[in-house]
């Protein structure tokens, strides 16, 4: 069996090997964003990139680079695109039902201002999407609902990433910190309430930066009582169920809360600028909480899906996996991300009935036939839904190939060896290479898979505390969110089909320099608790 060990600088230069490292990502993003190639073609681009540095620079053998490669797209397909697919499914069949424009006409009767309604929509319900299901799930959903009431397409995809910020470590039921916690040895419960000392913060910030990235300073100032109630409703959740229950249900737990307490101001309150005041769409008129059968199915079946108990005994069911041929175990990570020579591991698994996308799809099965739908509609629905994201799914699976080669080659772990060799600064860029896992892997929990550990030595190295620079590394990564590259696919997917749709080089550029900021704040506050409020770190 081939055996090879990651060398993190093949050059003799940390920052040299660094900057060669990160030219597959300039490649993309550049292509992207300066010369507006479509996302499958700077996806592909990028990934032939990775591939010869990789093979050429890190020396990685060529057959262990190309089933790199392999894996990557698979897990892009599943179980990535199958979540994409079955959650866009789930909105096409409130389309076809006519449910989806009383839904709309609920969520206007609420307030007209579209303020409000980004808000309610890319924020909170965000968050609640984020806390069930996660993995691109919330930006689908909430920029579809958010095109169906009349929002411009990149107006709607930038609202769905900026909101889909501060939930994202406690996404998925808590899947990135139980993911952290493995992988660095660190209490869960201590690495949960490090995190909830720091996100509620940008939780209370980042309905305010929403407003103010949708219609400017003023127009943030004609609902700031509407942003303070939605921030600090699911701030103070946040804080409290991370601290004292667990990392499993924060986001529902304060998205819930973050709802219904918009609900009630809007019943004594409204904005009186009308600044944002548009005509929404509206359809025929039915009966009004039929409008809310698919999301209460998926919400429902996304939860109990994502129970322990349920999840286990679905696994015994269906569960499938098998080594990937070459590359399982034949890559070393080594020290420091490693303490000594550790193999990675490399399975194709296959979690059919207790994957998210198959209880979205049985939520959209459920809620399509409630709605009245036949069996040869539903099918024809999601072969229509299929149909529309065949180049989307392309795109995913190419950018997941390009994180699995970057991951497998060592090229993101020498990116983020040269931000930890900063010394005393090494706290303001701890969230930062968590953003950067994020935005190369497109998933918190990978970032944390990806550097969690490397985090841990560092701190240890340096003095400063394991826990605080881990939980960093997660609270950082949801900065990277808005601007990785399956987020930008699943946001351009989910506002397309008008002239006016914006490409994913469009939407990137829209998003690019919030992620940059919202990323260099949380340095800031990293900065201030290692140095100034060392208290502040549980246990």
């Amino acid at each position: 069996m081939m055996i090879w060990s990651q060398n993190y600088d093949p050059l003799g230069h940390p920052l040299l090997s660094a900057l060669v490292a990160a030219i597959p990502v300039v490649v993309l993003l550049g292509l992207l964003a300066i010369w507006h190639v479509r996302a499958q073609v700077a996806a592909a681009a990028g990934l032939f990139c990775a591939a010869g540095i990789a093979t050429f620079v890190f020396h990685m053998p060529v057959q262990l680079t190309g089933m790199a490669a392999v894996y990557g797209a698979g897990f892009g397909l599943f179980p990535i695109g199958w979540i994409i697919l079955n959650a866009i499914f789930i909105y096409q069949i409130s389309v076809e039902t006519g449910q989806f424009a009383v839904l709309q006409k609920q969520v206007a009767g609420l307030s007209a201002d579209r303020r409000i309604q980004a808000l309610l929509i890319a924020f909170s319900f965000g968050a609640f999407i984020e806390g069930a299901a996660g993995f691109g799930a919330p930006v689908a959903i909430t920029g579809a609902l958010m095109i169906g009431l009349g929002f411009r397409p990149l107006e709607a995809a930038k609202l769905a990433l900026i909101g889909n910020t501060a939930p994202v470590a406690y996404g998925a039921l808590g899947t990135p910190l139980l993911t952290l916690a493995k992988v660095t040895g660190l209490d869960l419960g201590d690495l949960s309430a490090m995190v909830g000392r720091q996100l509620p913060l940008f939780s209370v910030l980042v309905p305010f930066w929403l407003v103010m990235a949708q219609c400017g300073w003023r127009g943030m100032l004609g609902v700031w009582p509407a942003c303070l109630v939605a921030g600090l409703s699911f701030s103070v959740m946040q804080f409290l169920v991370s601290n004292y229950h667990g990392p499993w249900l924060v986001d529902i737990a304060g998205a819930i809360v973050s709802m219904l307490a918009l609900v009630i101001l809007m019943k004594v309150w409204q904005p009186k600028d009308g600044a944002a005041v548009e005509p929404t769409r509206t359809g025929p008129e039915v009966g009004v909480w039929w409008a809310w059968v698919p999301w209460v199915f998926l919400s429902v079946f996304v939860f109990l899906w994502g129970l322990p108990v349920v999840k286990s005994n679905l696994d015994g069911w269906a569960k499938w996996s098998s080594p990937v041929p070459v590359l399982h175990l034949a890559v070393q990570k080594m020290p420091p991300v490693a303490a000594e020579p550790e193999p990675e591991k490399a399975e194709f698994a296959l979690n059919l009935l207790s994957a998210t996308g198959t209880a979205l799809l049985f939520a959209g099965m459920c809620a399509g036939t409630c709605l009245g739908l036949r069996p040869l509609a539903l099918l024809r629905i999601y072969g229509q839904t299929l149909w529309r994201l065949r180049v989307s799914l392309l795109t995913i699976a190419l950018m997941l190939a390009l994180g699995f080669t970057t991951r497998y080659s060592g090229t993101d772990t020498t990116m983020g060896l040269a931000m930890a060799g900063t010394g005393f600064w090494f706290p303001f860029f701890s969230p930062i290479i968590g953003w950067l896992g994020v935005a190369l892997t497109g998933s918190d929990t990978s970032s944390n898979v990806l550097f969690g550990n490397l985090q841990n030595v560092t701190a240890q190295q340096l003095g400063l505390s394991p826990v605080l620079m881990a939980a960093a590394n997660s609270s950082g990564g949801v900065m990277g969110k808005m601007i990785d590259a399956q987020s930008i696919v699943v946001a351009s997917v989910a506002t397309s089909g008008r002239v006016d749709s914006p490409d994913a080089g469009t939407i990137l550029r829209a998003v690019f320099w919030h992620s940059v900021g919202l990323a260099a704040l949380m340095g800031v506050l990293i900065m201030i608790q290692a140095y100034l409020m060392p208290w502040i770190v549980p246990g």
